[in-house]
């Protein structure tokens, strides 16, 4: 059942991936940081994705997408071969190498949002390209909550273009490490004091199995993860996570630090049912109920 209007757009990569992780082997799982993104937000409200596929992208792979009821007029098809990416986890999860990378068609991606994303009220920017990242930027003229993640290659080779960026957004998601990288800082308080200064309003440092930090001009907020019993593939965590969130703020038609701080909590939720398996295969058969149940475990753990 549709639910109305895209109100978040998600414009980010579309992938088929190889992992290997010490719970087994897949390969042609469908994932990106669109498609992570775009697929938590659904349990919230209705995203839009922007991203490309080349015209080797199986047709069951996007009816995959279809069902968690996301649209995909910004999904573009173009001549040439999907964006290809194979890694292996090292048995803590956490490191991991990556064999291959095939860009295909995602090295000449242009994204164009459609004339009704335009106007959405909450615009969640992918790991991109920062100069991709405003090219989108100029065209989301809806946009009122702007979130971004980034790299660190894009901090090591376009800096100066991801500063823009950020003094664009309302939020920044980065790991400790992009952190420290970004502001040439250590101390976590002292990053995040530096990136407001650039004129965010929110800034978000995930720190992994432990959870994250939220940084504002209100102070600091400590998000746990919510502790999995057993892992099986972490790919696209951070995305579930950022996808999670920012889908409940565009519900709630928000960019109160009230329901930031809640969203980050069902962000976090959604997260760790993704890596209970590979690819989207937990979310696919997760309902709103479930992750209502584990909210409520989550918030009884920590108050």
């Amino acid at each position: 059942m549709k639910r109305g209007k895209v109100n978040l757009v998600v414009v980010g990569s579309v992938a088929l991936d190889a992992i290997e992780t010490p719970m087994g082997k897949r390969v042609d799982v469908l994932g990106g940081a669109a498609t992570y993104a775009c697929a938590s937000a659904s349990f919230f409200t209705r995203a839009g994705m922007v991203g490309v596929v080349g015209t080797d992208f199986p047709e069951r792979e996007r009816n995959r997408l279809k069902a968690f009821d996301m649209d995909l007029e910004g999904l573009q098809k173009v001549s040439g071969a999907t964006f290809r990416w194979s890694g292996v986890y090292e048995a803590d999860f956490i490191n991991r190498r990556t064999l291959d990378t095939q860009l295909g068609v995602f090295e000449k991606f242009n994204p164009e949002l459609p004339k009704e994303y335009q106007k959405a009220s909450h615009l969640l920017l992918a790991n991109i390209h920062p100069e991709l990242q405003l090219h989108v930027l100029k065209q989301a003229t809806g946009a009122t909550f702007v979130a971004i993640d980034t790299m660190d290659l894009w901090i090591n080779i376009a800096k100066a273009a991801l500063v823009k960026v950020i003094k664009k957004a309302t939020l920044l998601t980065v790991n400790d490490g992009e952190a420290r990288l970004l502001t040439g800082k250590h101390h976590l308080r002292d990053c995040a004091e530096a990136l407001l200064g650039l004129g965010l309003k929110y800034v978000v440092i995930k720190k992994g199995e432990h959870g994250a930090l939220l940084f504002s001009k209100k102070g600091i907020v400590i998000v746990p993860a919510y502790p999995v019993r057993a892992v099986v593939d972490p790919t696209g965590a951070g995305d579930s996570y950022a996808g999670g969130f920012m889908g409940y703020l565009a519900a709630k038609g928000s960019g109160k630090f009230e329901d930031l701080v809640d969203g980050l909590w069902y962000g976090s939720v959604i997260a760790s049912y993704g890596v209970e398996a590979f690819g989207l295969e937990v979310l696919e058969g997760l309902t709103r109920k479930k992750v209502e149940k584990r909210y409520g475990d989550l918030r009884k753990m920590v108050l």
